[in-house]
């Protein structure tokens, strides 16, 4: 597929059937996730990978209120069947150490000295390399937010290190359909020249 067709049709999935997935594109996915940039090539990421029913199974219990469970509405009821589920997580000590480091001329590990938070920015710059392959292999993905109740739960879960804070989270699947329909079928895509300013603001 061209790049601007993967492009074009990328877009948030929410409703997956059970077929499973070709661990060998999941392994692509991953593979491409490690080339996005990184700040100083920090590299301060790791992917949790859950691929098995067992795994994903356990990771909507870690993620989801009870009640949710047993009645799940249509998003929910949609995503479940997903059979991949891909956890991106950033390391802030990564960063920090980075540029305390000799090459990069600072000498203290302040967090003061980041405008933004880079570690979760590359992080999600890496979630939009497994979004873009998910396209480009014919399937469907979506990334989505874990609810803020619910992260300790989920790093206790899966041994996720205290050193790494997930960023979110990325279903994989075969596209079916119905499921929650999505904010593009409610609202338009501001134009190119709604958002960009040339020159000045």
């Amino acid at each position: 597929m061209e790049f601007i067709e993967v492009v074009r049709r990328r877009k948030m999935v929410r409703s997956y059937t059970e077929e499973p997935v070709d661990a060998a594109v999941v392994e692509r996915a991953l593979h491409n996730a490690t080339r996005a940039p990184s700040a100083g090539f920090s590299q301060g990421w790791g992917f949790l990978l859950l691929d098995t029913r067992e795994d994903v199974r356990r990771f909507w219990t870690a993620t989801s209120d009870e009640d949710d469970l047993t009645d799940p509405d249509d998003w929910l009821t949609g995503m479940v069947r997903a059979p991949v589920v891909v956890v991106p997580c950033s390391s802030k000590a990564a960063y920090l150490k980075r540029y305390a480091e000799q090459d990069k001329g600072w000498t203290d590990e302040d967090e003061a000295r980041w405008p933004v938070p880079f570690w979760h920015m590359d992080a999600a710059m890496a979630s939009l390399l497994i979004l873009q392959t998910a396209v480009d292999e014919g399937l469907g993905a979506c990334f989505f937010g874990v609810p803020p109740e619910h992260v300790a739960s989920l790093k206790e879960a899966f041994g996720i290190p205290d050193a790494f804070d997930p960023v979110g989270a990325i279903t994989i699947g075969h596209p079916a359909t119905g499921g929650a329909a999505g904010s593009p079928t409610r609202r338009p895509r501001k134009a190119v020249d709604e958002v960009v300013h040339r020159g000045h603001w």
